[in-house]
């Protein structure tokens, strides 16, 4: 239990105050904050516009706690009063206006499980097409025989003429 002393904290002057405020007032003008935002089921992106002009879009299900949300659910969006924040009621979720600048769409473990999945899927995909069957073979004779791929047309100027 801390039982030291602290002295009290000096009284801020009303000047004091409206310094403060107008600090506030020009950091707060030069951070891009978030002026409206909605669901465009049209191409399926969360569209966001910010106070500089920019409207940011992205997939729900790249987004934390929007992965397998319904149109329905991503019609109400709502803004933060600072404009830093979205909420989306009635998925309970909530997105850094800051953090999707930056790229992130979820927490630091959401991103890094992402990412590993990707991984896999990529090297699974890498291994599946490197497979050797009696099948491939087979379509990759048929394939020759018809004169195999076409070759890509040649410029005349490449042709050395």
């Amino acid at each position: 239990m801390d039982t030291t002393e602290h002295p009290a904290p000096a009284a801020l002057s009303p000047s004091d105050i409206d310094a403060a405020r107008n600090r506030a007032r020009a950091e707060h003008a030069q951070v891009p904050r978030a002026v409206a935002a909605r669901y465009d089921r049209r191409v399926g992106r969360v569209v966001v516009t910010l106070s500089n002009g920019l409207e940011l879009g992205f997939r729900p299900h790249d987004a934390q706690g929007l992965e397998g949300a319904k149109p329905a659910q991503l019609a109400s969006i709502e803004i933060s009063p600072s404009g830093q924040g979205l909420h989306f009621p009635s998925l309970d979720a909530d997105l850094s206006v800051a953090g999707l600048l930056r790229g992130l769409f979820g927490s630091a473990d959401w991103m890094s499980e992402r990412h590993a999945a990707r991984r896999v899927a990529a090297a699974l995909g890498s291994v599946g097409g490197k497979a050797r069957s009696a099948a491939k073979s087979e379509a990759a004779r048929a394939n020759g025989k018809l004169g195999g791929r076409p070759r890509k047309p040649v410029a005349p100027d490449d042709a050395g003429t």
